[in-house]
């Protein structure tokens, strides 16, 4: 894209041919006035002392650049101007084991989660992408990234608690979802590292991922060695912590289930990602975490018309120089 100034009616300059005419007409009374002025002198009419040159001339100037700017409006200038603005991609994963029906959080962990949620939602820039994941047993891609705000919004409003936590599972499908392809992950018990098998997943540090749990993993793979995958491909996780330390009791089909915040793992897989951790005791704590999300800021050049400014501009030139020539000389022009 052109970075210089452009016009979009370039055929309006023509009407820059008035500029020089203005000028002469100018320069013609200045030289009139001071001729009559040299003759009321000589009768001792008027005083002979003259306004500085710098009085005379710094309104001249004002006015001429003044009219540049106001002959120039209507040819539509237009630049390129940096303008930063936030980009990326988030996911929001949502943790819909049994255990999110839990009341310790008000009205429970996963509908203020979900509250919270849509309202970070509706609060992102269009350059930043959302998607969601739910997780129970498995991890599954709700939305894929969008910048739909509407798709997002209606994806979490599907969600509902059912089965176990595969917090590892969640993280690994947030994970495919930022790259566009499944995540590998070695298995632990041949000595595997961290490193995800297959090709390189490549950097992607304008991608960040909201974990929304109550950190109770029961199911393979390991969060914390997909917590190291995803730290390789510079992805930050902020895992959101939904319950108490000291925990509930559920009945889930008869049963009674226990369940508890678990404040260390999360705090764990958020130091490795290089993200932070947040206990939310309410919506209006979730609400807060979300503003929180470190995406990349950029500088991207638009086109902008500076018709307005360029006619505001001449007015207010305008405007200073008949109020000092006024001042200096007793006249506008």
């Amino acid at each position: 894209m052109n970075a210089g100034l452009t016009f979009g009616r370039p055929w309006a300059l023509l009407a820059f041919v008035v500029v020089p005419l203005v000028v002469v007409w100018y320069v013609r009374q200045l030289r009139a006035r001071a001729a009559r002025r040299a003759a009321l002198a000589e009768q001792g009419l008027v005083a002979t002392a003259r306004p500085s040159a710098w009085r005379r001339r710094l309104p001249a100037g004002l006015f001429l650049l003044a009219l540049l700017l106001l002959v120039a409006g209507p040819a539509r200038p237009e630049a390129s101007i940096p303008q930063p603005r936030r980009e990326g991609t988030v996911v929001l994963a949502f943790d819909v084991s049994g255990s999110m029906a839990a009341g310790d959080v008000t009205p429970t962990r996963l509908d203020a989660a979900k509250a919270a949620a849509k309202q970070f939602v509706e609060r992102q820039p269009g350059s930043v992408r959302i998607a969601v994941v739910a997780f129970g047993a498995t991890g599954v891609v709700i939305q894929e990234p969008t910048p739909d705000r509407a798709s997002a919004a209606a994806a979490i409003d599907r969600l509902a608690p059912q089965g176990g936590t595969a917090l590892g599972g969640g993280l690994q499908t947030a994970l495919g979802a930022i790259v566009g392809r499944q995540v590998v992950v070695p298995d632990a018990g041949r000595g595997g590292g961290p490193e995800p098998t297959g090709p390189d997943l490549g950097y992607h540090g304008s991608a960040a991922v909201v974990l929304l749990t109550d950190g109770e993993n029961t199911a393979e793979p390991d969060p914390l060695q997909v917590a190291d995958i995803a730290s390789t491909a510079g992805v930050k996780v902020y895992p959101i912590g939904l319950g108490s330390p000291g925990g509930t009791v559920l009945q889930i089909d008869g049963f009674q289930v226990a369940t508890r915040l678990d404040e260390p793992l999360l705090r764990r897989i958020a130091d490795r990602t290089d993200g932070h951790y947040y206990a939310a005791a309410d919506p209006a704590a979730l609400a807060a975490v979300y503003d929180a999300v470190e995406l990349e800021w950029t500088v991207e050049n638009r086109r902008v018309e500076l018709t307005a400014l360029a006619a505001v501009a001449g007015m207010v030139l305008l405007g200073i120089g008949a109020a000092l020539s006024l001042a200096w000389t007793g006249r506008v022009v």
